[in-house]
């Protein structure tokens, strides 16, 4: 039979997808001889088994059995023991961090009886009573799911009574009171009484762990976060610490580095006579983790040891959560730390220049998304004296957050799903606040500190957040916030939050480009850009070394040619000349529709030509010495025609004195008409269809190539090919545009050599990949078109009609048109690639669609042995930096 139970001594931080990596980490942190408390671990393969039949698996009980029986053992008492009672806590982690998502239940074992075993062992009844309430209330919400509102209303009431506003000033008949009260709410909402058996409490609460794995919350953060959804969680039963024993008692969480900024020193929170839920739930604000030293100097240096002792041990930041029980340090996890985008730079070339990492390793702390996050606007600050600051919070997420103030998670996903920017703000958030947090532009918090929810989750994806704001007065039930000076926020009114410096701003604050983008621009050095800008260049620069495909872009004009340029484009993958034919020239693509003879017809391609020549020439220019992918003409003919309906009611109005061309007009509509015109007469079917049209994109792009070589230039066009699904669609045109190109070089006398290829948008072509790569000398992916022809759904028409849904169902973890199908899609390209490079060993293959700048599909690309992939100009570092991610990940396996 399978092991499902591991003791803290039996694991390593390597067993991660097995216990999790909490229960990885605790083993790991009890190999290396720190003080953890002993226990043991549940794996994921019991949670998967639960998740799958509904049940415990066969022989789990008796594992459990024996691994209690020898915690108790080295502990010296028993679960729930009347007079000394052993108290355990129960929590969940998972191999991927997911903080607060899943549930915990601490003080297992307490009941009417241990509470008194407690109160003598601990010598205070007060701190027994506590423990006992704070059990009922977890194991109320999380467990038997009574919300959570009636515990905090009773705690309310409790000081309202004692006419405090401070948890601290309860005493021990307080807490028995409201334990009372608690076990009333139970018994009133659940029909039954709170089950005092500590054995029975340890099982339900496994379960209740269990059973969060697919909590709505949790679901939405592994969807945000990209995280499987059948990896399951671990269950860790650790015997408990108190930090809520008085004074010389404490927890807090610790980081090596700044998670916000990277910068080494000593950061985290600390909070005395206090659980751990208290510091990360964010509802008490706590003191600077420096502050420490002050407060007890021995468990302060001893926790630089242990800090300095992981970081080294794990090669990164890290971060940690520590109780102190009358004195004595415990460590009760650590993990490879959660951090900003500029944070993992600037700590990956910190290793690295500490020598604990080398630069490929440096390469792989670092993500495409966090590069991205970079790039984003920030505050202007010439502009920032001008705006009307509220207060200053702790810069918990850096970025720069303009939206209307909203006080629910509802109104935030409401008002997000109308195309409102919104900033979220709360007293503190928890996790049932996720899918606001995901909806607006940032948080902003009135309570905790740097490691409470809202700062954890919010570095996490990226997002802006202010914390611990505690100037404001934040009303959610009346929907407003109170700031200094009596200034009244309302929903609806615009705030601004900079999550750099923490500051708050009462209306719109305009915002600047990124220093990063400057520097990608040109229009900053690495040298001037500062800590964050070196470590950029650095990282981009030994990525780009280790690349194995180039990066192209896709850009329709000289100018967007000229700034992906900038950004690192090594040629342009996509040039999509229909583009050209929009605005004024939309005429004159409508007189070569209606065309009536071939004369009517060359007439409006003569019309065209220079206006398509001085296009190419433009770009050829911007992107001298470098590949251009020119895609000939490619639009449903829709596009350029009236809407038939309109047309017809303008002519039906005007009677007999209608125009005779809109009458013509209508007619060849009615003609051209399609139901379905993506899959109608376009791409290679209307070059083929209409004479004479593509050979004029041909000729444009030959002479303008002609012109750049005789200026001196080095223009190295490519001519695409599109939606071509036969090999006998392609040698037709194939042919025609070669004709072309020898007629332009003998009437030029230069000749400028173009390769001929085809995208592959259809699954036919992927098919035949074998057949088509005997014309064909480069294939480009059109991946956007190949989702949709593959899937068999149009993306306009789908995406907002049921892709939610599908994402809630479970059958996308991502939407397809997003990141790469590499089931399906990807599938099809394997294919292309093994048959297309067998008939044509020199075949030249790329990416076009915009899955070129998705990290994940980048990796794609590289695994599969695309030659380049190319994306919108923004997001060419990031496919930079994932192309030689992808390398190196390829290279160590």
């Amino acid at each position: 039979m399978p092991k499902f139970v591991f003791d803290f001594t039996e694991g390593n931080k390597d067993l991660k997808d097995l216990l999790g990596g909490k229960g990885a980490n605790l083993a790991e942190m009890t190999n290396l001889g720190l003080p953890v408390p002993p226990g043991f671990t549940i794996t994921t393969e019991a949670c998967r088994h639960y998740l799958e039949h509904g049940s415990l698996p066969e022989g789990l009980g008796d594992e459990v059995n024996r691994h209690l029986a020898a915690l108790e053992q080295r502990m010296g008492k028993r679960l729930g023991e009347p007079g000394d009672p052993l108290l355990v806590s129960v929590r969940s982690g998972a191999k991927f961090s997911m903080p607060g998502m899943m549930e915990t239940v601490l003080n297992i074992g307490l009941n009417d009886e241990s509470v008194h075993g407690l109160a003598a062992q601990a010598g205070d009844e007060r701190f027994a009573w506590d423990s006992y309430r704070r059990l009922i209330q977890m194991f109320g919400k999380t467990v038997l799911d009574i919300d959570g509102d009636l515990f905090e209303d009773a705690i309310e009431a409790a000081k309202d009574a004692k006419g405090t506003k401070d948890d601290g000033d309860l005493d021990a008949a307080d807490f028995r009171a409201l334990v009372g009260r608690f076990k009333e709410i139970v018994r009133e909402h659940t029909g039954r009484d709170f089950p005092t058996d500590p054995r029975e409490q340890m099982d339900l609460a496994v379960k209740a762990v269990f059973d969060s794995w697919n909590a709505d919350r949790a679901i939405l953060y592994r969807r945000q976060e990209r995280i499987p959804a059948d990896v399951g969680t671990a269950v860790n039963i650790c015997s408990m610490v108190f930090g809520n024993l008085g004074m010389d008692s404490g927890t807090g969480v610790a980081f090596t580095r700044d998670p916000a900024s990277g910068q080494q020193g000593i950061y985290g929170d600390y909070l005395q006579n206090a659980q751990g839920e208290d510091v990360v739930a964010g509802i008490r604000n706590t003191v600077a983790l420096i502050e420490l030293e002050r407060i007890d100097k021995a468990s302060y240096d001893r926790l630089l040891e242990i800090m300095e002792t992981l970081e080294n041990h794990y090669l990164d930041m890290c971060d940690i959560e520590f109780t102190i029980e009358r004195g004595k340090l415990w460590m009760l996890q650590t993990r490879v730390g959660k951090r900003t985008a500029a944070a993992a730079f600037r700590i990956a070339c910190q290793l690295l220049d500490q020598g604990l990492i080398d630069a490929d390793e440096a390469a792989t702390r670092v993500t495409g998304d966090q590069l991205a996050q970079l790039m984003f606007p920030r505050f202007d600050e010439a502009r920032l004296a001008d705006a009307r600051r509220l207060t200053k919070g702790m810069n918990a997420s850096p970025g720069a957050a303009v939206g209307k103030a909203v006080f629910t998670t509802e109104a935030a996903v409401r008002a997000a799903a109308e195309g409102e920017d919104v900033i979220l703000v709360r007293r503190e958030t928890n996790p049932d606040d996720l899918a606001g947090m995901v909806a607006a532009r940032g948080v902003l918090t009135s309570r905790g500190g740097k490691t409470s929810h809202a700062a954890v989750v919010a570095r996490g994806m990226g997002k802006t957040c202010v914390c611990g704001a505690e100037e404001l007065d934040v009303d959610v039930k009346g929907r407003r916030f109170t700031g200094p000076g009596g200034v009244v926020v309302n929903e609806g009114d615009v705030v601004s939050i900079d999550g750099t410096s923490g500051e708050v701003y009462l209306g719109e604050v305009p915002v600047e480009d990124s220093p990063v983008v400057l520097y990608f621009e040109g229009r900053l050095t690495d040298s001037e850009g500062g800590e964050l800008v070196q470590a950029v260049h650095r990282l981009m620069r030994h990525a780009d070394e280790r690349a194995g495909m180039t990066v192209r872009a896709n850009a329709d004009n000289a100018e967007d040619s000229a700034r992906a340029r900038r950004f690192g484009a090594q040629g342009i993958g996509l040039c999509r000349t229909e583009h050209m034919f929009l605005g004024d020239r939309r005429q004159l693509v409508e007189k070569l529709i209606l065309a009536g003879d071939a004369e009517e017809r060359t007439a409006a391609l003569d019309a065209l030509e220079p206006l398509q020549r001085s296009d190419f020439e433009g770009i050829f220019e911007a992107m001298d010495g470098l590949p251009v992918t020119i895609r000939l003409i490619d639009p449903p003919l829709h596009e350029f025609l009236p809407d038939m309906t309109e047309l017809a009611v303008k002519i039906a109005l005007a009677g007999d004195g209608a125009d005779p061309q809109d009458r013509r007009l209508l007619e060849a509509v009615r003609r051209l008409h399609e139901q379905n015109p993506m899959l109608g007469l376009r791409g290679v079917r209307l070059g083929l269809v209409i004479p004479g049209l593509f050979s004029m994109q041909v000729r444009a792009i030959a002479e303008a190539a002609a012109h750049r070589r005789a200026a001196g230039g080095d223009p190295r066009p490519e001519i695409m090919i599109p939606l071509v699904g036969a090999v006998q669609e392609l040698e037709a045109i194939r042919e025609e545009a070669k004709g072309v190109l020898a007629e332009v070089a003998e009437a030029s006398g230069v000749d400028v050599p173009a390769l001929i290829g085809t995208m592959i948008e259809l699954p036919r072509a992927a098919l035949t990949a074998g057949q088509i790569a005997e014309a064909a000398e480069f294939f480009s992916f059109g991946t956007n078109d190949l989702t949709q022809t593959t899937w068999g759904f149009s993306r306009d028409d789908v995406e907002a009609a049921f892709f939610s849904r599908y994402l809630d169902l479970g059958i996308f973890g991502v939407s397809p048109f997003e990141t790469l199908d590499r089931e399906g899609v990807g599938r099809l390209i394997r294919i292309a690639v093994e048959e297309g490079r067998r008939t044509r060993p020199d075949l030249k293959l790329g990416i076009c669609g915009e899955h070129g700048g998705d990290p994940d599909s980048v990796h794609f690309c590289h695994e599969v042995g695309l030659d380049y992939v190319s994306c919108s100009p923004f997001r060419i570092p990031v496919a930079r930096l994932e192309a030689g991610r992808a390398a190196i990940a390829a290279a160590t396996g």
